[in-house]
């Protein structure tokens, strides 16, 4: 097993783009990474250059301490796992899973007790005899990912495995990822689009953006004190809620002023840090699901007009307007009587706001 460290990494492409930039990440032994972002964001580039499929512009790549710039795939002891499984389409299951080590002249008795072992991890015994047309997709991700066990690396790397499931399977194939990760804990860096899949996933996300890192932390970390607006609103489902909002600041206390008459009391630290930008705007963002309906916390009510109703069978999620603003709210019990077109009051949860610097994005706090 080994950790991973990336040092200043860059990626260009020509002169023209500039795919990753200046990425610095440490990833410990046996931790499990998300990488997730956007499509373009940098983020598969960065996986690539840790395998060896892509060439370096500058920076380092570290692999169990050691500089792997210019090693070749094959020499880095890392596995992949690709969005398209990349299966031999002519070799059953069996022989795919021993491909890779025979072509290391690893003796079969080696090669039949690594994929026994795989094969009971993921449940492919029965399967082994199957060509991979004769599969379903999750069966077909599940070989790939024994592919990967049999050699027994110092690093899986994932790239948007599960892209190609539908969302059934999508679902049992985290938990047999993330039963995979506990049974043999090895170094992994998992990269995808879906944030849900990072958040359940990995013991720490990388929300990355334009070819830069925007935030490193634990799932909760970056849900509960986002670094910027970006990652505010890219992390969470539904996404958060922004709203103009202006700041009006006397004796002591704060409040924020929005279109729709709009007026929410600010308490806690956040008072302070806001009355530095009294008479100014500031953008506001609250979490769906820390807007509940009815009258709340004192201070913390406003009132929006619904425009669309979900019904989801467990929970209604509301999609609101206040003002010109689209509000969504979520967590609204599946019973309740409520049409498009009501006025319904909505409140926010003490201590769940958030307030963004309309210049720099950057988090207004305390």
């Amino acid at each position: 097993m080994a950790a991973i460290s990336l040092s200043k990494l860059n990626k260009h492409y020509g002169s023209l783009f500039h795919a990753v930039k200046d990425v610095d990440l440490e990833i410990s032994d046996k931790e499990f990474v998300a990488l997730v972002g956007p499509s373009g964001c940098g983020k598969s580039t960065t996986l690539r250059m840790i395998a060896g499929l892509e060439d370096i512009s500058s920076g380092d790549i570290r692999i169990g301490g050691q500089v792997v710039n210019h090693l070749p795939p094959r020499d880095r002891d890392v596995a992949m796992v690709f969005q398209n499984y990349a299966l031999y389409q002519h070799m059953s299951v069996y022989d795919n899973l021993a491909f890779g080590l025979r072509n290391k002249k690893t003796p079969e008795a080696d090669i039949k007790a690594a994929i026994d072992r795989a094969a009971a991890i993921l449940g492919l015994h029965e399967l082994l005899q199957r060509k991979p047309k004769q599969l379903s997709g999750g069966q077909q991700q599940r070989v790939a990912l024994g592919r990967c066990i049999v050699r027994n690396p110092q690093v899986f790397l994932f790239d948007e495995p599960l892209s190609n499931l539908d969302a059934k399977l999508r679902a049992q194939m985290r938990i047999e990822i993330k039963r995979l990760h506990a049974e043999i804990p090895t170094t992994s860096v998992f990269v995808t689009h879906d944030q849900v899949e990072a958040m359940t996933l990995g013991d720490r996300v990388v929300i990355m953006r334009d070819g830069r890192v925007q935030q490193i932390g634990t799932p909760l970390q970056v849900y509960g004190k986002p670094a910027n607006k970006f990652v505010a609103g890219f992390i969470g489902a539904p996404a958060m809620n922004f709203i103009n909002v202006t700041v009006r600041s006397e004796d002591g206390g704060s409040m924020v002023e929005g279109e729709g008459g709009l007026r929410l009391t600010v308490s806690g630290a956040d008072t302070q840090a806001l009355a530095v930008h009294n008479g100014r705007q500031v953008i506001l963002g609250v979490r769906p699901e820390h807007l509940v309906l009815g009258e709340g916390a004192p201070g913390l009510g406003f009132d929006a007009h619904v425009e669309v109703v979900e019904q989801l069978g467990s929970e209604i999620l509301l999609e609101t307007r206040v003002g010109v603003t689209s509000v969504t709210a979520a967590r609204v019990d599946a019973e309740t009587r409520i049409a498009r077109g009501d006025r319904v009051r909505l409140s926010a949860q003490p201590g769940r706001l958030h307030f963004f610097d309309p210049a720099t994005e950057l988090p207004i706090s305390g």
